[in-house]
C-alpha cells in the first residue's frame, strides 16, 4: 500500500481561467492549517462555518475578500484538517493567495499537491474506497446527464455495496470450505449440509448480474468507437452529418472528397459514440488518397463497431470489403430515397442520410451492439471502468473453476478453497482492499490538480 503522507498540501481547486469564484484548498498537518488561517484572516474560524473575511498579505492589507471554511479532522473530505478559501476567481488573485499560504506554511512543510492527492488521501484515510474515489474523477469528466448520474451512483457507494455483498457471500463460502479441511472424514457431508454448491451457484448468478450492470457503466464512461467505411461517394460524410445533426464533414458529388479521418462525438440515450468518417476504400494512384486509405484501415483496427455503407443507386451496391472477422459490422444501404426498390443485402439496414429515413433503426442497432439495456437517465447504473470489468471477469473465471473442483468431490477440496481465495482477491482489487502502489499511482495521477 502507498506510504501515507502527512505533510500539508495546497492547490487551486477550481478550473484554470477567470470565474466569479475561485477556491484554494489545503489539507493535512496537525492544527497547522488552523494556525495558518488565523494569520491569514486575523480571526479564529469556527468549525464547519463559513466566515466572511479579508485574506491578508504580509503587510496586513487585503489580497482579496471571501469565505474561509475550516473542517477539522476526521470530518472532512480527506479525513485530515482541511481549509478552503473561496475568493474571486481571477488567476492572479488565486496565485497571490496560494503564494501567501505557502509562505505561512513553509516551516510546516506545506507544498503543492500532486494530481489527485486530495482524493488519494481520502482513500488512504478510509473516507472513500477505490471505486468511489475513481467515480469522483468520472463525475467531473461526465459528458452526458446519464454518465453524471451513473458516476453519482458510484460515488454514493452503490457499486461498492454490490461488490461488498458479493465479497460477504464469497467469504462465507470460503469459511465453510476451509473449515472442512480440518475434518477430512466429514468434509463432503458437511458441505452438502451447508449447500455449498447451491451457494456457489447463487454467487455466480449474482456476479453475472453485477458484471452486466458494470459493463453498462463502462459504456457510459468510455463510449463506443463507430467507424464508417465504404467505397468513395457512398454517403459516409452525409451519414456523419445526419447523425451529428450538423455539417461536420464536407459533402460533394466528387468521389474521394474525404482524405483524412473526421471524428464527431454524438450521444444516443446518454451513451457517447465517437463516429469516425474515413476516406473511401478503393484502388488509387493518388498519394494523398493512399495516405487517407491507410488511416482508414488504422481506424478499423481500433473500432468497436463498423458501419459498412453501400450505394443503393449503383448497379452493384452489395459489394463488401473484407473486414476483421471479430469486428461487429452493420451493412448499411444508403440513398434509399433515390432508389426505393433497391435490393437489400442480407441483414442490412436501408437508410437515407439525406432524408433521415431509417436513421432511428440504425441508432437502435448501434445501441444493441453496444449492449445498452435502455436505462433511463442512467438510473440503476453506476459508472465503471475497464479494470472493474476485468476484475469481475477474473473472479467469474475463478468461480467457474471452483465449481469444477466442487464436482470432483474431496479430491479437489484444496483447489476449491484456492479458487475462492483468488476470486476474493480479484473483487478486492475493485474497492482497493488488494491494490498495488503502481495501480494507485495510475488512478490518482489521472485526476486534475486540486481534487
Amino acid at each position: 500500500m502507498t506510504t501515507q503522507r502527512t505533510e500539508p498540501i495546497i492547490a487551486i481547486a477550481t478550473a484554470p481561467g477567470r470565474g466569479g469564484i475561485g477556491v484554494v484548498r489545503l489539507s493535512g498537518g496537525t492544527q497547522v492549517l488552523h494556525a495558518l488561517a488565523l494569520q491569514l484572516t486575523g480571526k479564529p474560524l469556527q468549525a464547519r462555518h463559513a466566515t466572511y473575511t479579508p485574506f491578508l498579505n504580509m503587510q496586513g492589507t487585503a489580497i482579496d475578500q471571501g469565505l474561509a471554511l475550516w473542517f477539522p479532522a476526521p470530518h472532512s473530505y480527506t479525513g485530515e484538517d482541511v481549509l478552503e478559501l473561496q475568493g474571486h476567481g481571477g488567476p492572479v488573485v488565486m496565485q497571490l493567495l496560494m503564494k501567501r499560504c505557502l509562505a505561512l506554511g513553509e516551516s510546516a512543510g506545506l507544498r503543492l499537491a500532486q494530481p489527485g492527492e486530495f482524493t488519494q488521501r481520502a482513500f488512504l484515510n478510509g473516507q472513500l474506497d477505490l471505486a468511489q474515489a475513481e467515480s469522483v474523477a468520472d463525475l467531473i469528466a461526465a459528458s452526458t446527464e446519464a454518465a453524471a448520474q451513473a458516476a453519482s451512483n458510484a460515488l454514493s457507494g452503490a457499486f461498492s455495496k454490490e461488490i461488498h455483498t458479493l465479497l460477504d457471500q464469497l467469504i462465507h463460502l470460503r469459511m465453510l470450505v476451509e473449515a472442512t479441511l480440518d475434518f477430512p472424514e466429514e468434509e463432503i457431508e458437511f458441505l452438502e449440509q451447508a449447500d455449498a454448491k447451491g451457494q456457489l451457484h447463487r454467487l455466480q448468478t449474482q456476479m453475472a448480474a453485477v458484471l452486466q450492470t458494470t459493463q453498462q457503466g463502462a459504456l457510459l464512461r468510455d463510449g463506443l468507437r463507430v467507424v464508417l467505411v465504404g467505397a468513395p461517394n457512398v454517403g459516409k460524410s452525409s451519414l456523419l452529418n445526419a447523425l451529428a445533426g450538423q455539417d461536420v464533414a464536407i459533402v460533394t458529388p466528387i468521389a474521394g472528397t474525404t482524405r483524412d479521418t473526421i471524428t464527431q462525438t454524438i450521444h444516443l440515450n446518454g451513451v457517447p459514440l465517437d463516429v469516425i468518417d474515413t476516406a473511401g476504400l478503393r484502388e488509387t494512384h493518388d498519394e494523398v488518397e493512399k495516405l487517407g486509405i491507410a488511416r482508414t484501415w488504422a481506424q478499423i483496427e481500433k473500432a468497436h463497431v463498423v458501419l459498412q455503407l453501400h450505394d443503393a443507386t449503383q448497379s452493384s451496391p452489395n459489394q463488401t470489403i473484407a473486414l476483421p472477422a471479430h469486428l461487429p459490422t452493420v451493412q448499411v444501404l444508403n440513398k434509399i430515397d433515390a432508389q426505393p426498390h433497391a435490393h437489400l443485402p442480407a441483414h442490412a439496414l436501408a437508410i437515407s442520410a439525406k432524408t433521415g429515413q431509417g436513421l432511428d433503426a440504425l441508432k437502435a442497432e448501434l445501441l444493441r451492439l453496444a449492449g445498452w439495456q435502455g436505462h433511463a437517465g442512467g438510473e440503476g447504473v453506476y459508472i465503471a471502468r475497464e479494470r472493474h470489468i476485468q476484475a469481475l471477469q477474473a473472479a467469474q473465471t475463478q468461480l467457474q473453476a471452483a465449481q469444477d473442483c466442487a464436482e470432483m468431490g474431496d479430491k479437489a477440496l484444496d483447489l476449491f478453497a484456492e479458487c475462492l481465495r483468488l476470486a476474493q482477491n480479484a473483487l478486492g482489487e475493485i474497492t482497493g482492499e488488494f491494490s498495488s502502489d503502481d495501480l494507485l499511482g495510475v488512478i490518482f495521477g489521472q485526476f486534475c490538480i486540486g481534487k
